[in-house]
């Protein structure tokens, strides 16, 4: 029911397909991109394997499956122009254009400022120790399935919270009786779930991290799905698996819970896209998890042109 309808409303407002390369010589792996073509979206592109492709910045190298996966930024500009260049020397340039997110700002009131930041040195310390495990943990990387098995939702409740969102909070520190204002954007899919509810691999990878106690995400879990994505589950009560646990899509990672800097029960998943070429992680940032939710249906069932220039060196 929920994919159904996160499928309804992307189609709304999304193109899925861009039409292959141009002049691409008899007999060669034709490329070609499509994906969630919004910002916020992912960009899947096809082609020769060992071909270089560029997005901007970023440059990747596809392997024998000839894949290579863009993330597409919340604020990414339209259109965006990718090129890519095979081992033989052809080169080629592709246009997508990218749908506009229409995001809400929103206002939390009354709440518990150490929630929103570490305040005291005991929190304080926490945070930065959880946040340097986080950060190991998102610097490995390891093959997996990437999009090409899809994604289903991780947990059975309906969606509380949206990509996307920015919020201003405004409260008090129980802790400090000092009070708070902080804008951030929401960087993930927010399902609400009692305690105890499964939590199940939207697809399948490797577990980077299963940490019980972080301070802003309490239990967690990192899936590296390969090619770059990673998913991150928060809040959790129980962990089922361990670091280098290989599962697949469906299998069980743990429960539901209302753990770190929550304000109920209930599970946040995010999905970062980081490029698996690039050295440094600064570059890395989150995507929308609805749209990989309908990335599937929308490549088997809908195509629609772009614009394509090739030339050969």
């Amino acid at each position: 029911m929920v994919q159904d309808l996160l499928f309804g409303l992307f189609m709304a407002w999304s193109g899925l397909w861009v039409g292959e390369a141009a002049g691409v010589p008899a007999g060669a792996t034709p490329a070609s991109c499509h994906g969630a073509l919004s910002q916020g979206g992912l960009l899947v592109c096809d082609g020769p394997a060992g071909a270089t492709w560029q997005m901007s910045s970023e440059t990747q190298t596809a392997g024998v499956d000839g894949r290579v996966l863009f993330g597409l930024a919340r604020g990414a500009a339209s259109p965006v122009e990718l090129q890519y260049e095979t081992a033989a020397g052809l080169s080629s340039q592709i246009r997508v254009e990218i749908a506009d997110r229409h995001d809400e700002f929103r206002v939390i009131e009354g709440l518990e400022c150490d929630k929103v930041d570490a305040r005291t040195p005991e929190q304080i310390e926490h945070a930065g120790r959880s946040w340097v495990t986080k950060q190991a943990a998102f610097e490995s990387f390891f093959e997996g399935p990437g999009v090409s098995e899809g994604f289903i939702v991780p947990a059975t409740g309906p969606p509380s919270s949206p990509f996307g969102p920015e919020r201003k909070y405004i409260g008090m520190s129980a802790e400090t009786g000092e009070p708070c204002e902080k804008v951030s954007v929401h960087q993930g899919y927010d399902i609400a779930a009692p305690v105890g509810t499964p939590i199940h691999a939207p697809a399948g990878g490797t577990v980077i991290l299963a940490d019980p106690d972080l301070y802003y995400e309490g239990g967690s879990v990192f899936l590296d799905h390969g090619q770059g994505l990673v998913s991150v589950f928060m809040h959790m009560s129980a962990l089922d698996v361990a670091v280098g646990d290989v599962v697949a899509q469906g299998d069980t990672l743990g429960e539901t819970g209302n753990t770190g800097r929550t304000t109920g029960p209930h599970l946040h998943w995010s999905v970062k896209w980081r490029n698996p070429d690039r050295a440094g992680r600064e570059g890395d940032f989150y995507i929308d998890p609805a749209l990989l939710l309908a990335l599937e249906a929308e490549v088997s069932t809908t195509e629609t042109s772009a614009q394509t220039d090739a030339s050969a060196p």
